[in-house]
């Protein structure tokens, strides 16, 4: 089969839109692979909600990042694309932080040019950038680190100023960026993130939430973005489902009445590839039966 990188590298030269939903760990990996999405974007926000239960302010470090990034990738054939946030430090940091999320499969890494720690522009206005010559080196570096030059390494400003975000998108697009990400927060109608793209002289990648998520038709999002992601709609489609099946269990202690549906079990285990599992250990496994028949 070919290689993921090779995959995402062959869809993003082909001109289409990549499309993407944001994974919090390998089961939820599974499922978006399941859908048949094009690719699979490991959320920094589903990873610290999910591993950590607290906010997107860069409190797990670079390993623990790493282990969900690795995780997923071991259960999809499906291209991962992983949230690297700021690289977890300088652009040497960067060098490491790439070449691990390469060794880990990863299809593709985003970094961004928030100062570390970062806060995830969605939930607040405090954030702040660095200097364009030092978000540069840092994609600068990342080129330099892949050992796989179909590594597709996306750039992500988080300036809210529209002339300032041009600016830094063209130079992290010269640097070597392939795709350039803003914020929503950013650009607010279609005719800027036209404006970012022509700018950019890159087609955008586009986390839909938001003003996106609500005012923009498909074919509007596919004119101007090479990867476009749903990164929270698994993670908040399932705290609405626990929540919702929790209160109702724990107040009737009775699964009868759950307000939303189940998975089977059947189908649960087929999901997590337990068949598979049984197979590997008929195949290499000494089982009790069949050294009783020996």
């Amino acid at each position: 089969m070919t290689k993921p990188t090779a995959r995402l590298r062959a869809q993003l030269n082909a001109g289409r839109t990549i499309w993407a939903a944001g994974a919090y760990d390998a089961l939820s990996a599974r499922l978006i692979a399941e859908a048949g999405f094009d690719a699979i974007l490991t959320s920094g926000f589903g990873v610290s909600a999910s591993h950590l239960g607290q906010p997107d302010v860069e409190l797990y470090t670079m390993t623990e990042n790493l282990n969900v990034v690795r995780h997923a990738c071991g259960v999809v054939d499906t291209p991962v694309v992983a949230d690297c946030d700021t690289g977890y430090g300088n652009a040497v940091n960067v060098l490491r932080t790439v070449r691990e999320f390469e060794q880990a499969g990863v299809a593709g890494v985003i970094l961004e040019d928030q100062a570390s720690p970062k806060r995830c522009p969605a939930c607040t206005d405090q954030t702040e950038i660095i200097p364009v010559e030092e978000a540069v080196a840092k994609i600068r570096a990342a080129v330099a680190a892949r050992r796989d030059p179909d590594l597709v390494i996306i750039a992500r400003t988080d300036a809210r100023e529209e002339a300032d975000a041009i600016r830094r998108a063209r130079a992290y697009a010269e640097a070597g960026a392939d795709l350039v990400q803003p914020i929503s927060r950013g650009f607010r109608t279609f005719d800027s993130l036209q404006r970012l793209q022509a700018g950019a002289g890159r087609r955008l990648s586009l986390q839909v939430l938001g003003w996106l998520e609500k005012d923009l038709t498909r074919e509007q999002i596919e004119s101007v973005a090479g990867m476009a992601t749903f990164p929270l709609v698994p993670l908040m489609s399932v705290a609405a489902a626990l929540r919702a099946n929790l209160a109702a269990l724990a107040a009737a202690k009775s699964t009868r009445a759950l307000p939303r549906d189940v998975m089977g079990h059947d189908d649960f285990l087929r999901l997590i590839g337990f068949a598979e599992m049984e197979r590997l250990q008929m195949q290499f496994l000494q089982m009790p039966d069949a050294r009783a028949a020996e």
